[in-house]
């Protein structure tokens, strides 16, 4: 019996990001200070998923009959991160797991500090 392949999704406003060694320089070539690095305030790593969004509510719902069952999908304000961006983020706001053998950070896109994102040619 073949089982389907597991699918990681990430939920809200949340990035998950293959987090980079500790190192001086970062991939893109961006310095962080040895205090940084040291005290573990800030790592980067690549965004290779980001959720949907902050949900919103919709305020035209408020009109109708609160007893309905609305099937609509609520809108949400969308994610600056992109997959394929670079991010700096808050150590602390990062929760590690583990999918498949790989080791991922779970990050809120407000503990993120800088994106860097590759200018397509």
């Amino acid at each position: 019996m073949d089982f389907p392949k597991k699918q990681l999704l990430v939920v809200g406003d949340r990035v998950l990001i293959n987090p980079e060694d500790g190192d001086d320089r970062t991939r893109v070539g961006l310095y962080l200070p040895a205090t940084a690095i040291d005290a573990m305030q800030v790592q980067t790593g690549l965004i290779v998923a980001t959720g949907p969004g902050t949900p919103v509510a919709d305020i035209s719902s408020l009109d109708e009959e609160p007893w309905k069952v609305d099937r609509r999908e609520s809108p949400s304000r969308g994610m600056q991160a992109r997959v394929g961006d670079h991010a700096i983020f808050f150590r602390k706001a990062a929760v590690e797991i583990t999918f498949e053998e790989k080791r991922y950070l779970v990050v809120p896109q407000a503990a993120i500090l800088v994106l860097i994102r590759e200018d397509p040619i």
